[in-house]
């Protein structure tokens, strides 16, 4: 399996460049950065201490698409939809990690899932993708008359909030529930919002220090309490799940899919 990572020396990209090529399963082909980067026409494995057979950084996302089997993009939505574009053009399949999507770029997504197999998650990890199972099942059995409340922190540094992973869990609540997430989330309370209403999703969002991501879904009922937690202190496991994906959908055709579609936790 060939496998090239746009934005390759972003905080994520580095990592993930790392965890290819030390993946006996995949062959890392090369990785991309913005053709004004110093680092274009170095040699990757070098710059990340690894003893590898040199692979160097370009600057045009179309030839690696071509070269690639499966792409691995961390980077930015408006970077993210041109992406989508090259892997529905060149037929390649494509993992994206991006968050914080526009739903006009989100269509663009869509779109290119039409032509090509893209897995996309706000997370990939494997935890995390269990809490959205159990979230959606727990959700449907409690029914109403629970509120629903959820909580993400994340590093100072995280651009976008609240967090694709804490939309992933409010999606799945609304799910659940039988309910519209657009129709019941509320993003925050200030001043005198006024009493709860039936049926909200809520969610509070906190960023500091070099926290990776804690994630909470609070199912709150009269007299009692549940909640559901994962903590994740360690990129790597990202890592782990985009390659996981990047073998699975080597032979997928044209769609979207999702990471419970990997982990088959459906």
């Amino acid at each position: 399996m060939k496998v090239g990572v746009v934005g390759c020396w972003g905080q994520m990209g580095r990592m993930l460049v790392a965890g290819a090529i030390n993946d006996d399963r995949v062959e890392f082909v090369g990785g991309t950065e913005h053709p004004e980067s110093a680092l274009v026409g170095q040699d990757i494995a070098a710059l990340l201490g690894l003893d590898k057979k040199p692979v160097y950084i370009g600057s045009d996302p179309l030839s690696l698409f071509q070269d690639s089997d499966v792409i691995i993009d961390f980077t930015a939505p408006a970077a993210t939809v041109n992406h989508a574009k090259l892997a529905a053009e060149t037929r390649t399949a494509l993992i994206i990690g991006t968050t914080g999507l526009s739903d006009e770029e989100q269509m663009y997504i869509n779109n290119a899932a039409l032509m090509a197999a893209i897995v996309q998650a706000g997370n990939m990890s494997m935890g995390i993708n269990l809490l959205v199972g159990i979230t959606e099942k727990a959700a449907k059995i409690l029914g109403e008359g629970w509120d629903v409340e959820v909580l993400e922190m994340h590093h100072r540094k995280k651009v976008d909030a609240p967090s694709g992973t804490a939309l992933m869990l409010g999606e799945a609540a609304a799910s659940g529930m039988g309910v519209k997430h657009s129709e019941k989330a509320l993003f925050g309370r200030k001043g005198q919002a006024g009493p709860r209403s039936d049926g909200e999703i809520g969610y509070s969002v906190l960023r500091g220090g070099d926290v990776v991501g804690d994630h909470s879904i609070i199912f709150a009922g009269y007299g009692e309490r549940i909640e559901f937690t994962h903590k994740a202190s360690d990129r790597a496991l990202f890592v782990k799940g985009a390659l996981r994906a990047a073998l699975w959908i080597g032979q997928k055709e044209p769609g979207l899919y999702s990471m419970r579609d990997v982990l088959n936790l459906d």
